[in-house]
């Protein structure tokens, strides 16, 4: 783990913070260090005789570790060299921009600390899978409903970690209707490469408790998720090329160049192909 401070950024953050929240602490799960991180890391380093200063280094990043008992029982469910070897022979691709993909695109470890894949819910994606399968969104509104059920798009109501299971539970749990259930689920990103549970069908899944099913199994499951998605968009062949902006596009959306996927994927084939 590298050092952490106020402002640092990265998936190292998501799990320190998720490690906080395992002990009590109430910060929000993300992957930016704010004052919220900071002052639970200063009481941590309080309460176990560490020098109080908010930098999460080895002395603290041990202690930490030794506090949770849980941090490496899933650790079998990490991908692996040959999964990427695997990966790159099935679509015809260079190893070392399967590498790249899976550093800049993942979300870093797929799982949570208590063994389920990580997720995020979207509340406004909610909203069309419950208008797709006839229902009134509209009718579903309430007060308690307000940080699951929303028709724009908004970043406000994530929590992060496993608080976005309450969020997903909460909005399953609104009716009895098999039909809420599902459109609750799709409304969910899983696992490294957060992969929407709507494109359940498209990724060749009977329905979308299947597909979070395998997301529980393996971050293989992820990588797999992830090919058939890009095979399915046509996404492959800019792999094969190298046209990091087009699968960047094709993969992010058009918001990809505000957030440099591309230059960061084509930086990270370089140091690859350099090893």
């Amino acid at each position: 783990m590298r050092t952490l401070r106020h402002r640092s950024q990265g998936s190292d953050v998501h799990t320190l913070e998720e490690m906080l929240v395992a002990l009590g602490y109430s910060v929000k799960i993300s992957e930016f260090f704010g004052l919220d991180t900071q002052k639970a890391v200063m009481d941590f380093q309080s309460q176990n005789n560490l020098v109080v200063d908010g930098i999460v280094g080895p002395k603290t990043w041990s202690v930490l570790i030794a506090a949770h008992d849980n941090l490496t029982r899933f650790n079998d469910k990490f991908l692996g060299e040959q999964d990427l070897i695997d990966f790159a022979a099935r679509y015809n691709l260079e190893l070392a921009t399967v590498k790249a993909v899976n550093e800049i695109e993942s979300s870093g470890k797929g799982f949570l600390l208590d063994g389920r894949p990580r997720i995020l819910f979207e509340g406004h994606i909610f909203w069309k899978q419950l208008a797709k399968r006839g229902l009134r969104p509209e009718d579903f509104v309430e007060d308690r409903t307000a940080n699951v059920l929303y028709k724009s798009w908004t970043k406000a109501f994530y929590e992060g970690g496993e608080q976005e299971y309450d969020r997903l539970e909460k909005a399953a749990g609104m009716s009895d209707l098999d039909a809420v259930h599902d459109a609750a689920y799709c409304s969910a990103s899983y696992g490294a490469f957060q992969i929407m549970g709507f494109h359940f069908d498209l990724l060749g899944y009977p329905n979308v408790d299947t597909y979070v099913a395998h997301m529980y199994t393996h971050e293989r499951a992820h990588l797999e998720a992830f090919g058939s998605f890009c095979l399915a968009n046509n996404l492959i062949r800019h792999l094969q090329s190298k046209n990091w902006a087009a699968f960047a596009r094709g993969y992010n959306g058009p918001g990809f160049a505000q957030n440099k996927y591309d230059i960061k994927l084509e930086k990270a084939y370089q140091k690859y192909k350099s090893l």
